[in-house]
């Protein structure tokens, strides 16, 4: 979870504390499978702190008189001892004294929590946050409590590495700014597999899920007491490459992550160096490992990748046929007779030539949405040009439609084409003038986008009052007054847009045709 931005301000924390705490609450997780724990953030309240320390809260440790609780993380490898959401609960009376204690002096305490749950006795653990110098926040870890048992190795191992995470937690030396922060699916987890190494890079320890990955990879024998980096180069073959910075993770030595692919299995690590505090600074003493089978995760992300390479193909080979279809069309009208058939046929290879231009902008794309402000830059003025070839004709284009689903995209193109051409064929009618194209993107009241697309010539005009159709109204019949084209219009605005299409005369003169469309997938 993130953390709450008026909480962090309210804490006043110094210059990186913020940017810190949130590389730690997306790290945390790791603390809580380890420990089998509940993990919450507590952030001091200064609007409860006294006068004096208010004002010397960034220069000293301060005594807060009350905390908030900011963030909690669950364990994913054992069951939650909170069946309730911790963020913004308050602190009881017995936890908030030692709490207090442990700010003031900045050492780790435990106590048996009968407060916090009310089901369970917990084993609370109070980790000062410390970073330089100054304690800025507090964490408790919790835990169910137990009868005697002897804990199992597995269960030993990960107590040890929680420890150690949590002492570098405490004085800020984890999580580091410098680890790389993946953006690809398939980060490991505790759950997926877990390793410790020494210095030498050199497995101490290997959970269950780890040896199961290996053999998968091709390695049968025993992971501990070998080195980690030579056994991975082994598995991979001459031809199989690897990131020249694997080594550095698979021996610990840098917070990074890699990912190799040996034959059809693909895994994923990530290596957390443990670090203690010596005379000579942070010294690395071993490292923690993660690592996650991803074959089936990758073998997916290909099938996308193909699926979606195939679907760019496929437009494209759309737009390569419906550009023949025009230019067969554009053949055939050079050899008719009459001006009629000519132009109708004309006419059609414009349509075609549209839907093939969003064909087009769809197979360069991943996705199936259509950037409609470039293809309607190109297909304004050529709709324009085409409409009146000779005839001197500015258009112009205000505001922005931003990307369009394809499925709005098409006809929206053909309605605006039509729309285009009718006001040069007959709004202006041989004269020079000016189209106008104006698109605005709003929100209805029920939070629907809609878009209003507006077209405008200063000719002549061609109503003398008003026209307003939608849904049904749309589809009336043609009585010989208007062409296919504005039927065309009238369709898709109706059936396609979702929406409706308004005719009127326009001062001093010309007319403006509003089209407004509801962009709501179903």
């Amino acid at each position: 979870m993130s953390l709450n931005d008026s909480k962090l301000h309210a804490a006043s924390l110094g210059p990186g504390d913020t940017e810190w705490l949130h590389l730690l609450m997306g790290d945390w997780q790791i603390i809580a499978d380890t420990a089998h724990a509940d993990i919450v953030l507590w952030l001091p309240d200064e609007k409860n702190l006294p006068d004096s320390e208010h004002l010397s809260a960034m220069r000293a440790p301060a005594f807060p008189r009350h905390f908030t609780s900011a963030g909690q993380v669950r364990p994913s490898t054992v069951h939650t001892v909170f069946y309730r959401d911790m963020v913004d609960q308050e602190m009881g009376e017995k936890l908030l004294e030692v709490v207090q204690q442990v700010w003031r002096h900045q050492k780790t305490e435990y106590l048996d929590d009968t407060e916090t749950s009310d089901e369970l006795i917990l084993r609370t653990g109070v980790l000062p946050l410390v970073r330089h110098g100054r304690t800025i926040a507090v964490l408790t870890i919790h835990t169910e409590l137990f009868g005697l048992r002897r804990p199992p190795r597995i269960e030993t191992v990960y107590k040890t590495v929680a420890e150690d995470l949590i002492q570098m937690v405490k004085r800020g030396a984890w999580p580091e700014f410098s680890a790389s922060v993946g953006t690809s699916r398939g980060n490991p987890r505790v759950s997926d597999g877990l390793l410790t190494l020494d210095s030498e890079g050199i497995v101490n320890f290997a959970s269950p899920n780890v040896s199961s990955i290996y053999k998968r990879l091709g390695f049968s024998g025993e992971l501990e007491g070998k080195q980690l980096v030579e056994i991975t180069r082994n598995l991979m073959s001459q031809d199989e490459t690897a990131d020249e910075t694997l080594p550095l993770v698979l021996s610990g030595r840098m917070p990074w992550r890699g990912e190799i692919k040996v034959r059809n299995t693909s895994v994923t690590f990530r290596a957390i160096p443990l670090r203690q505090e010596t005379s000579l600074g942070e010294e690395r003493y071993g490292a923690i490992l993660l690592c996650r089978d991803v074959s089936e995760l990758r073998r997916r992300e290909l099938e996308l990748m193909t699926k979606d390479a195939t679907i760019r193909e496929i437009h494209h080979r759309v737009k390569n046929n419906l550009q023949t279809v025009s230019a067969l069309l554009r053949l055939q009208s050079r050899r008719m007779k009459t001006g009629e058939a000519k132009q109708g046929l004309e006419q059609a290879m414009r349509r075609v030539a549209t839907i093939a231009m969003v064909h087009e902008a769809l197979s360069q794309g991943l996705t199936q949405n259509v950037d409609f402000d470039e293809l309607i830059q190109r297909q304004f003025h050529l709709a324009a040009e085409l409409a009146s070839p000779g005839q001197h004709i500015r258009t112009e284009l205000n505001g922005t439609f931003g990307e369009l689903p394809s499925q709005f995209a098409t006809p929206l193109a053909l309605v605006i084409n039509e729309i285009v051409a009718n006001a040069v064929e007959h709004g202006l009618d041989g004269e020079t003038g000016t189209v106008t194209l104006t698109a605005l993107q709003s929100l209805t009241a029920q939070n629907e986008r809609q878009l209003t697309v507006t077209i405008c010539d200063d000719g002549c005009g061609m109503v003398k009052y008003p026209i307003e159709e939608a849904g049904t109204s749309a589809y009336r019949e043609n009585k010989g007054r208007e062409g296919l084209g504005m039927q065309i219009v009238r369709t898709l605005v109706a059936s396609e847009l979702n929406g409706s299409i308004r005719w009127e005369p326009r001062q001093p003169r010309g007319t403006a045709v509003t089209i407004r469309a509801h962009l709501t997938t179903n």
